[in-house]
């Protein structure tokens, strides 16, 4: 069996099409070629374990994930866990993954996968709210999709904020990296908006004509309280673009906007549903949420391992 740590999957992150490798799995999800149980919530108070389990004709995975929000203050990973790959013809594990390493990727390559897609083509700016790991891996896949000139970041913490941006300076260097002073800044400089927080009240103003012509990628909100989007977005959506309809049930972002009434179940389009049209939204107001499904995790993590596979990067482990 095949371990790949957080280093492993670092390495092996350039090698890796993950733009390729979702949409692979948007085709899965649209052709409905897969099993893919609801994941499970465990939860103690703001804590949360996850179990996400699923098979394709090619593989099957299960990601075991832990969200805790206060390990920011301990100096440990807000999300830990692993992911399990076992061989398809006989259930027996092949593959264990970082599983903080998949979710990040998967996660940073999702809102690229969303930006593709639900933004225009010529956007040379992206904004982010919440400047941690999630944001960090956001800003490096949008800049995959998108010829970006100009990154704009707000975050509370003016320490953490400075030692993000350096860090992503070293990694897209060609591109100018400045720190807002309010999201309201960061909202007018910004075309595409990308927001990674877990708060539970909106993070951008309400305000229509500041969101007007804007392109949300919302990625912070898993659960019923937590709410990122303001009700002034809403009014100026035609549709709501979600991956899984998972987010109809788990987020605020999703959930409290149609118990208001702001939006309706019509309005809301999963993200296959449009892919295939490849439409230019430049001009349009969007919104994509996504809350994350198994089936996109293990996509991702088949994709790793068959390249650790190819360029022997891992370690062999005995059960």
């Amino acid at each position: 069996m095949l371990y790949l740590n957080n280093s492993d999957i670092e390495k092996l992150s350039e090698e890796v099409n993950f733009i390729k490798s979702l949409e692979k799995g948007f085709k899965l999800f649209n052709n409905k070629e897969y099993k893919m149980p609801e994941r499970m919530h465990l939860d103690r108070g703001e804590d949360t374990i996850l179990y996400m389990p699923c098979l394709t004709d090619e593989t099957i995975g299960t990601k075991i994930i832990s969200l805790f929000p206060d390990n920011k203050d301990k100096n440990i990973p807000v999300i830990n866990g692993i992911m399990l790959l076992n061989d398809v013809e006989t259930g027996v594990p092949k593959a264990i993954l970082d599983g903080s390493s998949i979710t990040a990727y998967r996660t940073g390559a999702l809102g690229g996968t969303g930006i593709k897609y639900t933004s225009g083509k010529n956007c040379k700016s992206v904004g982010l709210i919440g400047p941690g790991v999630q944001g960090f891996h956001q800003l490096l896949f949008a800049a995959k999709v998108r010829n970006l000139e100009n990154i704009y970041v707000y975050g509370r913490n003016k320490d953490n904020l400075n030692q993000f941006i350096e860090d992503l300076r070293k990694k897209l260097p060609d591109i100018k990296i400045k720190a807002s002073k309010d999201p309201e800044e960061l909202v007018k400089n910004s075309e595409i908006i990308i927001t990674a927080t877990p708060s539970e009240t909106p993070v951008m103003p309400n305000d229509k004509e500041l969101l007007k012509g804007k392109h949300i990628i919302a990625i912070g909100s898993y659960k019923y309280k937590m709410r990122e989007i303001p009700d002034a977005l809403y009014e100026l959506l035609d549709e709501v673009y979600i991956d899984t309809e998972l987010a109809i049930e788990e987020s605020g972002d999703i959930i409290q906007p149609l118990e208001k009434g702001l939006i309706n179940e019509k309005q809301i389009k999963t993200l296959s549903e449009v892919m295939s049209k490849e439409i230019d939204m430049s001009g349009m107001t969007t919104l994509f949420k996504c809350v994350g499904m198994a089936l996109l995790d293990v996509v991702v993590a088949e994709a790793i391992y068959k390249k650790a596979l190819e360029l022997n990067i891992g370690t062999n482990i005995t059960t």
